[in-house]
């Protein structure tokens, strides 16, 4: 991606730091040969490394590895995803994911990147403590530079457990890592008054900024792709629902090009839909008001202060914990005069916190064998109350 393309990208695009970008089958996986479609694979990947070369990390969730799989076990047949039993799902889904990742990784190693897998379930992002750790993996793969590839974990979920597409894994892994922008990249380049494919007269839509019954409407013409993707544009405006909840922007684009990003900055379409709230304020509100505290923890009046001016919790400023609870679960927070404070998320369990309690952070590990940080509750997860 040229400089100049970069200035000219969607703003919420410029000012992002963190970005999650989701592919759907229908791009990567050649429709007549079956494989992974190489050159698109590495134009994306320039893509990717010209935007982490301005410091801004990016989640790539990567659909295909069905797709992939049904090809090599000849499982095709003629017969569209959804018509295949669930074991055969599952066995193209554990066929095709590691020549996904193989794909991935040479296009990455191209433009030097290293990338990851994972692999997660509906659990992984809506039980808090498998939550946090599947976060805690993905930033430290940030931190070292990688580009995480997220997929569904196909060959372990049943049909009752799973998300059903991508889009909105997306729109959760966007969530799990508090991405400030989604990019759906798909066979169309936003959302229309009616399909455009099929009426000439359908009229693009580039902002949208609140998201209603009229624009779900709208949503309900343009289809992904038979026999290949899942989703079609219902599934991103639900995907942006759950993205704009949190704060983070969601950009629908056209993918059908070699340099999908490129193109947005040389003035390609794109739908962008506005978030509902800001990224810092949708998680703290859903932290102190959505979440049922499982314990509670008392502090000294210096630990108050110190989280009134943007601390985080040490152990050294809790006084007594009750409850029981596990890494992961929400907690009042409670001042020497019985009052709560605040709401967190903990990183340590009820049973460590008492162990650590009124300690120095330095002292941690001595104490539990372990260190999941420093701080019992990080202040970028705890909300004032």
């Amino acid at each position: 991606m040229s400089s100049d393309a970069t200035k000219t990208l969607p703003d919420v695009l410029v000012s992002a730091r963190r970005i999650t970008i989701k592919v759907g089958s229908a791009l990567i996986v050649d429709a007549a040969s079956g494989v992974a479609d190489a050159a698109w694979m590495r134009g994306l990947a320039e893509d990717i490394a010209a935007l982490m070369a301005e410091g801004k990390s990016v989640l790539l969730v990567s659909s295909g590895a069905g797709a992939l799989g049904r090809r090599y076990l000849g499982l095709n047949r003629g017969l569209p995803r959804k018509k295949l039993k669930l074991d055969e799902k599952q066995a193209a889904a554990a066929a095709g994911q590691p020549r996904l990742m193989s794909a991935w990784e040479e296009a990455f190693q191209a433009v030097g990147l290293k990338t990851a897998q994972v692999l997660l379930t509906r659990e992984d992002t809506e039980k808090r403590r498998r939550w946090l750790n599947a976060r805690a993996t993905i930033e430290t793969l940030f931190d070292l530079g990688c580009v995480p590839i997220v997929n569904e974990n196909d060959t372990v979920v049943t049909e009752e457990i799973r998300y059903g597409d991508n889009d909105r894994l997306a729109a959760r892994a966007a969530q799990l890592v508090r991405s400030e922008a989604l990019i759906l990249l798909s066979d169309v380049d936003g959302l229309y008054t009616d399909d455009p494919r099929r009426n000439t007269a359908a009229e693009h839509i580039s902002v949208v900024e609140k998201l209603d019954a009229g624009i779900e409407a709208m949503a309900g013409g343009a289809n992904a792709q038979a026999g290949v993707g899942t989703g079609g544009m219902a599934t991103k405006i639900a995907a942006a629902k759950i993205a704009g909840s949190a704060g983070c922007a969601t950009l629908i684009a056209s993918g059908q090009v070699v340099r999908p990003l490129s193109a947005l900055g040389h003035g390609a379409k794109f739908t962008l839909i506005r978030p509902q709230a800001s990224l810092s304020a949708a998680y703290k509100a859903w932290i102190a008001g959505t979440v049922v505290p499982a314990g509670k923890l008392m502090l000294d009046e210096g630990a108050v202060r110190a989280l009134h001016n943007g601390k985080s919790l040490l152990p050294s400023g809790i006084v007594e914990v009750t409850g029981q609870f596990d890494k992961g679960d929400s907690v009042s927070i409670i001042s020497p005069a019985g009052l709560e404070v605040a709401r967190g998320i903990v990183t340590y369990s009820a049973e460590a916190i008492r162990a650590i309690r009124g300690r120095g952070s330095k002292d941690i590990e001595s104490i539990l064998g372990y260190t999941s940080g420093d701080e019992v509750i990080h202040r970028d997860d705890m909300a004032l109350v």
